[in-house]
């Protein structure tokens, strides 16, 4: 029932990693990953913790496998 929209929600984090570097991407995209897969964990009755290595790693390999002009949303907050 809260598979879909998790789902979803996780996708949409991951395409929102932005940066301008593979490093930068692969940050961002792991700590959004790393969110996601901790409510996710939580909403449906898992380990957060687990949810968010899982999630984190998503998102970080996701972010380093991406190329720049794959996804460009700008410089990311920390530069």
């Amino acid at each position: 029932m809260f598979l879909r929209p998790i789902v979803i929600i996780s996708l949409c984090l991951f395409v929102a990693g932005c940066g301008s570097t593979k490093t930068d991407r692969a940050l961002s995209g792991g700590a959004l990953g790393a969110g996601a897969g901790a409510v996710g964990g939580a909403i449906t009755g898992g380990s957060p913790v687990t949810g968010a290595v899982i999630g984190g790693a998503a998102g970080a390999a996701a972010g380093a496998l991406t190329d720049k002009d794959d996804i460009n949303l700008g410089d990311p907050a920390w530069r």
